[in-house]
């Protein structure tokens, strides 16, 4: 802090503001403002348990990686605890799964007889696969199949090998969450906090446990958040170093060094137009985040120049990094979905791969497979935006955030001492894709908290995860009328876990709070997370499909909706 600030003396306004209890935030150099530094590992806790200051520091050091690798670890033991049980297709896992072997097997999706023929031909022992060489018209990019496919490649065509990848994904979620809020936050626990949120949500646990591609697409896009939130901390830290120092070796902002410097090569940009055309290529949802996600990293550059000293920051963004992030995002995405098509490029088979081969007309000047490609997926867009079925479990938008109705994706009924039925009576075995309640509708609370520091504090973390949260949740409520589950929101719960962790930070108070100030929002903050486990807990029998007494499953059922 320059000297002159620091002996700066009060006006009458913030003399008349301390009255009421308001503290001054702290002045901070302009370099720091840009490039927030990670606050150093404290070691009181260690020492505390009784290790030596030199043992405390190394631990505290080391608490960067090893708290999230501790709660990644737990949120795996979980997620891989009997995951080839149950014995079955579940769900979509009928469509996927197979598609994803016949990938595996002919580099596109072949034909498969009716799943009431297929599915149980595929479960029996001795195992048939009754797969055909015809190209088959699918409704999804084959990206997330081909990650599944990775499982089954290791493990056969059988439940533990199609759910082995997914399962893989929603262990590295938690752990790449942990990370992520680690940088959002600039605080450890605080990114550990959101880690092990996600690791109890429920929609989380029973995605990351089925063969569906909406955990895969998830996982991309919060990869690629990840890599722009680096990418955000590496450009701001360029600008901060070419700021200019005074004599008192202060840095000060610039207008020259706002409107005009550059901000170096940006690799992190990159990875996250790889990670978003991954997303995209596993279902289309994903593009929508491409647009949101390029207009963010665009107010980023525009708040980093701002902040050191443009005149007219949008006018640098315009002529120094707007064509850069377009180029970072938009042709990788590109390049990368068209990439995982090359098992159909390069086949003959495949649904409709030479359908424009010897086609004249306008476009001819583009090659044929690319053609093909495009009345493909014009195809698919018409059967997605036409998709109309009555389904009893499909959902309107409105009621994803409060569980409206989840999705039931098994359900048995063993008579007793059957499948481990003890009772006199029936009993039940289910999984359900129903997030952790309390969690859930704690996140409604949380999200209401994070427009208000968005909209009056100009807190840019949480406009960051409310557009990741509006990027995966408002575009469905184009497709109302379209059949919807609730499973899609899958996508956004890791900011949703996000939104809660930055909402019982500010319960625990601010830093220069008082003890007992803090003690309480501790206290409060604790006994909402001890809730959010307990509520996973209570649940966790009808995430993983255990048999229990119908009766305990009817306890079960909060909303009636549920059923």
């Amino acid at each position: 802090m320059p000297p002159k600030a620091a002996n700066r003396r009060p006006t009458s306004w913030e003399l008349r503001l301390r009255r009421f209890g308001h503290v001054e935030p702290p002045r901070t150099s302009t370099r720091d403002r840009l490039a927030v530094p990670f606050p150093e590992p404290g070691s009181r806790l260690w020492r505390a348990l009784g290790l030596s200051p030199a043992a405390a520091g190394r631990l505290a050091r080391w608490s960067g990686w090893g708290g999230p690798l501790l709660v990644a670890l737990l949120a795996g033991l979980t997620r891989f605890w009997r995951l080839g049980s149950p014995r079955a297709v579940v769900f979509d896992e009928t469509y996927y799964a197979k598609d994803a072997w016949s990938l595996l097997r002919l580099g596109y999706e072949g034909t498969w007889p009716d799943r009431e023929i297929a599915d149980p031909q595929i479960l029996a022992d001795p195992q048939v696969i009754p797969l055909s060489g015809t190209g088959s018209f699918v409704a999804h990019p084959p990206m997330g199949k081909w990650v599944i496919a990775l499982g089954e490649w290791m493990f056969g065509l059988n439940p533990f090998g199609w759910r082995f990848m997914t399962a893989v994904l929603g262990t590295l979620s938690v752990l790449m969450l942990c990370r992520t809020g680690r940088r959002l936050f600039r605080s450890t626990a605080l990114g550990c906090l959101a880690g092990a949120l996600m690791a109890l949500d429920g929609l989380h646990y029973v995605m990351s446990r089925t063969a569906l591609l909406d955990l895969i697409v998830m996982f991309f896009v919060l990869a690629a958040f990840g890599c722009l939130l680096i990418d955000r901390d590496q450009a701001r830290a360029r600008l901060a170093a070419a700021l200019p120092v005074d004599g008192d070796g202060h840095t000060r902002p610039n207008h020259v060094t706002g409107d005009r410097a550059g901000t170096g090569a940006r690799p992190w940009r990159l990875t996250a137009g790889f990670f978003l055309g991954l997303a995209a290529a596993t279902k289309w949802n994903g593009l929508y985040f491409l647009a949101l996600f390029l207009a963010l990293t665009v107010l980023w550059d525009v708040g980093a120049r701002r902040v050191a000293g443009a005149h007219h920051p949008y006018r640098a963004v315009l002529r120094r990094d707007l064509g850069w992030s377009v180029l970072s995002l938009v042709p990788v995405t590109v390049l990368t979905y068209l990439a995982t098509w090359t098992g159909w490029f390069l086949s003959d088979n495949g649904y409709g791969r030479h359908r424009a081969d010897g086609r004249g007309g306008t476009g001819s000047w583009i090659p044929a497979p690319l053609r093909s490609l495009w009345h493909y997926e014009y195809g698919v867009y018409q059967f997605n935006v036409g998709l109309h079925t009555p389904h009893t479990y499909e959902s309107n938008p409105w009621s994803w955030p409060v569980l409206g109705r989840p999705v039931l994706f098994h359900y048995d009924a063993p008579e007793p001492g059957k499948a481990g039925c003890r009772t006199t009576a029936d009993c039940s075995q289910v999984i359900l894709a129903l997030g952790t309640p309390l969690l859930w509708w704690s996140a409604c609370c949380a999200l209401v908290y994070l427009l208000y520091r968005w909209a009056m504090r100009r807190d840019w973390r949480a406009g960051a995860i409310l557009c990741a949260v509006a990027a995966g949740y408002l575009p469905w409520f184009l497709y109302q009328d379209r059949t919807i589950f609730s499973f899609y929101a899958v996508v956004f719960v890791p900011y949703l876990s996000l939104a809660v962790t930055m909402m019982l930070a500010a319960l625990l108070g601010p830093p220069g709070a008082t003890e007992k100030r803090r003690t309480r929002g501790a206290v409060a903050a604790g006994a909402l997370v001890l809730l959010i486990a307990w509520n996973f807990i209570y649940f966790f029998p009808i995430y993983t499909g255990q048999t229990i007494p119908y009766a305990d499953w009817r306890a079960r059922m909060w909303l009636d909706t549920w059923i």
